[in-house]
């Protein structure tokens, strides 16, 4: 059984230490990391958190400045208010349909307290949104956000950041089967890496036991969805 549980739950696989690794948090040791071919080691740091160069990371539990609404969003001030109300909107918080613009002066307490955790997620998205960054990171959270909020999200990140490179440390299956390609990791180490359909076809694969793991029809459905990305791409004869 306690197989079974470490694929449902791989703590410690090193999931934090590549989002660390990509801000240089802590200088890599060995090996390189490239983004687009770039040597990130050779790039300065501001460079790399720099909001113009774009690497962004939406955390598992957003730390959001207080402040209003505004604020928190546009931290530089680089956005007219009908761009962050836009993104606001998108993100539907503070009901901006029925209250409008007013919602950009609502508060947010320090550390965005008086937004529940999906909502903190949210706020980071329409922040993210804004910044439109090259690349943006995103750190499931574990303490999963509730389904629709997640939906949205997802659905956010494929409509806004179609020439962005999207790099997700995944806890769900779901949210990945689309993706272009996966790195399995297995206490720290890359284990496997290709597209999802590269993966499921190796039978005996990590990811491939890893879908079977959820169950038969969850398997399957998982499954279906690789499938329905892989089709759409098919060249056409």
């Amino acid at each position: 059984m306690s197989h079974h549980h470490h694929h449902h739950h791989p703590i410690g696989a090193g999931k934090s230490s590549i989002s660390v690794a990509l801000f240089r948090l802590s200088e890599i040791e060995s090996g390189c990391i490239t983004l687009d071919g770039v040597d990130l080691s050779k790039i300065g740091l501001s460079d790399v958190r720099g909001r113009e160069k774009g690497l962004y990371i939406i955390p598992q539990d957003p730390v959001l400045f207080s402040g209003s609404i505004r604020e928190c969003l546009d931290p530089f001030r680089m956005c007219s208010d009908d761009d962050i109300f836009e993104a606001i909107s998108l993100v539907r918080i503070g009901d901006p349909q029925n209250r409008g613009p007013s919602v950009l002066d609502d508060f947010v307490d320090e550390g965005g307290r008086n937004f529940s955790l999906g909502e903190r997620q949210l706020l980071c998205l329409a922040r993210a949104i804004l910044a439109k960054p090259k690349v943006l990171i995103l750190d499931e959270a574990t303490a999963s956000v509730d389904t629709e909020t997640d939906a949205l999200m997802q659905r956010m990140i494929r409509d806004h950041f179609l020439d962005a490179t999207i790099i997700t440390i995944a806890h769900r299956l779901k949210t990945i089967m689309d993706y272009d390609v996966i790195l399995v990791m297995d206490e720290g180490r890359a284990k496997e890496f290709g597209s999802p359909m590269e993966l499921l076809e190796n039978v005996d694969g990590a990811f491939s036991s890893l879908v079977d793991s959820t169950g038969k029809e969850s398997a399957r459905l998982l499954r279906n969805l690789a499938l329905a990305k892989n089709s759409v791409h098919a060249p056409t004869l």
